[in-house]
């Protein structure tokens, strides 16, 4: 049933290790040159349905973030989480 609607998989609040987990992967992918300019002080927060949802320094790094590599943080966090994901959404800090 979850494969048919993955809706219904519901929200999963993700844990201090899985976004380091998720960190220290896209620092090997990416580099420590750009992980420090984009990635620094980013919390992977949350999983809602196929959903991740981030969040970066500030709207301009966010934006960044999500349009460069969303489709890398997708295949990290599948790999993690051991789910689905299938969008990545990375919003600024201040609408934490």
């Amino acid at each position: 049933m979850r494969a048919v609607f993955p809706y219904l998989t519901g929200m999963m609040q993700l844990t201090l290790v899985q976004d380091q987990a998720i960190q220290a992967l896209m620092a090997g992918a990416v580099g420590a040159e750009t992980f420090d300019r984009l990635f620094a002080g980013i919390r992977f927060d949350k999983l809602d349905g196929t959903m991740l949802y981030a969040f970066a320094k500030d709207e301009e790094i966010a934006s960044d973030i999500e349009d460069g590599y969303s489709i890398y943080i997708a295949g990290v966090a599948a790999r993690v989480l051991k789910r689905q994901v299938d969008v990545v959404v990375v919003m600024p800090k201040v609408l934490q």
